[in-house]
């Protein structure tokens, strides 16, 4: 709740933090693998600074081994943790190979791969927070309190928690819905994208039922509670989040997915190398040297700068082209992608109605009234309606008003308004009663008598433009039906060629989720270009379809925008969000975030993504092939300690770079969008 503080004498308090201060605070930097990671790093490029400006040794040393602790603490403990359980870690090894590194009086290389390792950690630790701050968020679009009626009629407010099956709460306009429930008084609109994805408010009445976190329009309900709190629509919402986004967060990057059997294989190899020589007779420097050269040229550095280079460099690259993509492991996944979902309202459309259509009723008594204004014409009925509109708060209103106003018809002044929940509204302009809303609640008015005939041709034209899948509003004039209204959400601009540019891509068509009417949605999808579509889907049906989706072989990508989206989202292979109309709990939630709701933007990251994967491919290819002749060399040959780190260096170099190239503008611009 936002208080007006000019209006009475608060308690000072203390100024909002600036954002560097809320990022430390409450943001990424409030973790300790953040922390840590920032350390090293700037311990590390001390220490660089210092060597190379000819510092003496001691100092750039300390800075190093100093790095070593910041850094390698917490990886290193956790291989130890892990050691206990009989599982060595890929982590531990890192730190004994830098340890190795120093050694022999390589301590560079050792701090690049602690800086390196502690950076993937803390870049991992703020994706789990994204996840639990997202799951958190989505509680609170749920009220804390709703107003109950008890048996004697008092009302009481009480804690959302509280209620329980049978209460009986009350609504009040431009309220939120403080439970899942079934109306049993009044009439009002009820804005429900957030759960069932409509662009439109639907109108409730007696029997309808309603959810929780909906908002309320412009009429009063009483809403007897049909579920408890912990099993309402939007706590279900809330589990599914969590437990699509758990089993998610055990994907690793692929070099991840080899580390145990790598690492047992280098340790393995690394004692091998230092026992058996002694064995033989050598003397335990020259059989450490060995050793020690072993494992700097055998530690995967270069696997890592192989795999993470290209992918950060496709990160950056997609950020500045107006996709935000979350991490290195998301990039990964959407290269996986062989097949994309929308969602409709918000995504595929802009999300909020406008008018496609005036229909005229003619031959009618609605003719004859016009007399000498030689017939009713569209324009001035449009100039009526949006006279009587202008005091209204209601979407398919304000569409109207705007309508007119992009047409620059003057509108007359309007008196007597009165919004009508449930039905529309009624104002007198230029002397004549107009009345605008609901058609089967107007034309219960006007079904008898000589305006019967009136009636049923507006009937039949309701009929037809919501077959077209449009929302019909009647128009009243004096009491007789004399327009039907069409209104629509609109198509994105881009939206059909991103359709078919991603059914080049992928080699399969999208599909359609949406929680929208199946008329609606079939005349959105036609539109498109989209045959499979699947219409009136709850929260959890648009996961089972996903789930669906999965069990056939599928990748799928879910581009979405609504909170109804974001359990689905969580269970897609990849999640993108659209950034500029999406709910802030599903951008937190989401892979990714098309940050300029720009359709066309989703095929090319798609392509972006399995370009960088395709780099990736190469980079390991020459990480693995240095690796493998140093490797050799050592084995059977006397590898010079000097070339050893020349060559695992220069190997480090060369895929880093290569990665890199994905950073040029040209990269995005020649990704290829069809086959």
């Amino acid at each position: 709740m936002t208080t007006d503080l000019t209006t009475f004498e608060a308690p000072a308090r203390p100024a909002p933090a600036s954002r560097p201060l809320r990022w430390w605070r409450s943001g990424a930097g409030s973790l300790p693998e953040v922390r840590w990671a920032l350390a090293a790093t700037a311990l590390f490029a001390a220490g660089g600074l210092a060597q190379l400006a000819g510092a003496p040794a001691w100092l750039w040393w300390a800075l190093y081994l100093t790095c070593y602790a910041a850094g390698g603490w917490e990886p290193g403990l956790a291989g130890l943790k892990a050691l206990r359980e009989k599982t060595l870690d890929v982590d531990l090894l890192m730190v004994v190979a830098a340890i190795g590194a120093a050694a022999i009086g390589q301590v560079f290389d050792g701090a690049l791969l602690i800086v390196i390792f502690a950076t993937s950690g803390a870049l991992e630790a703020v994706a789990t927070k994204r996840t639990e701050d997202s799951v958190r968020g989505l509680l609170d679009l749920a009220p804390d309190q709703a107003t109950r009626v008890d048996s004697g009629g008092d009302e009481e407010v009480v804690a959302a928690a509280d209620l329980r099956v049978g209460d009986v709460i009350v609504v009040r306009p431009g309220e939120r819905i403080g439970a899942d429930g079934r109306v049993v008084a009044g009439v009002s609109d009820v804005d429900q994208a957030s759960i069932t994805g409509e662009s439109l408010p639907a109108d409730k009445q007696s029997g309808d039922e309603v959810f929780a976190g909906t908002m309320n329009g412009t009429g009063a309900l009483r809403v007897q509670v049909t579920r408890p709190a912990g099993e309402t629509v939007i706590a279900r919402i809330v589990a599914m989040v969590e437990q699509a986004s758990a089993t998610k967060a055990r994907t690793q990057l692929f070099i991840e997915k080899v580390e145990q059997r790598y690492s047992i294989v280098m340790v393995a190899a690394t004692l091998a190398l230092f026992t058996l020589p002694l064995l033989w007779g050598t003397s335990v420097q020259d059989s450490l040297l060995r050793a020690m050269t072993f494992m700097i040229v055998a530690s995967p550095c270069a696997v890592v700068l192989a795999t993470m280079p290209p992918l950060l460099a496709a990160i950056a690259t997609a950020g500045r082209n107006g996709v935000l993509v979350k991490s290195a492991v998301v990039m990964e996944h959407l290269a996986d992608v062989d097949l994309v979902a929308f969602d409709k309202t918000g995504t595929l459309t802009e999300g909020r109605p406008y008018l496609t259509c005036l229909r005229v009723l003619t031959g009618t008594a609605a003719t004859a009234r016009s007399g000498s204004e030689g017939g009713v014409q569209a324009d001035r009925l449009l100039a009526l309606a949006a006279a009587a509109e202008q005091g209204s708060e209601h979407p398919l209103g304000r569409a109207i008003v705007a309508a007119a106003q992009h047409q620059r018809l003057p509108l007359p002044a309007a008196a007597d308004f009165a919004a009508l929940p449930g039905r529309g509204v009624r104002a007198r302009v230029d002397g004549r009663l107009v009345e605008i809303g609901s058609p089967a609640r107007l034309l219960d008015q006007t079904a008898g008598g000589a305006m019967s005939g009136d009636a049923e041709q507006a009937r039949q034209v309701v009929a037809e433009v919501e077959e077209d899948g449009h929302s019909a509003v009647l128009l009243l004039l004096d009491g007789r039906p004399v327009a039907v209204l069409g209104l629509a959400d609109r198509m994105r601009a881009g939206a059909a060629q991103a359709v078919a540019q991603l059914t080049g891509l992928t080699g399969t068509a999208p599909v359609l989720l949406t929680g929208d009417n199946p008329r609606a949605a079939a005349r959105v999808a036609e539109q498109a270009g989209i045959t499979d579509v699947r219409a009136g889907l709850l929260p959890q049906d648009k996961v089972e379809a996903v789930h669906e989706l999965r069990r056939q072989g599928a990748r799928p990508a879910l581009v979405g925008d609504g909170v109804n989206d974001a359990p689905a989202l969580a269970s897609a292979h990849a999640g993108i969000a659209m950034g500029g109309s999406g709910a802030a709990l599903t951008l937190q939630a989401a892979d990714a975030v098309i940050t300029r709701d720009d359709l066309s933007t989703v095929p090319a990251v798609l392509a972006l993504a399995r370009r960088a994967r395709r780099l990736v491919v190469a980079n390991l290819v020459i990480a693995g092939t240095f690796i493998a002749v140093l490797v050799a060399w050592d084995l059977f040959g006397e590898l010079p300690l000097p070339l050893g780190v020349a060559g695992h260096e220069g190997s480090t170099v060369i895929v880093g770079l290569n990665g890199l190239r994905l950073l040029r503008d040209a990269a995005w611009k020649r990704v290829p969008l069809e086959h």
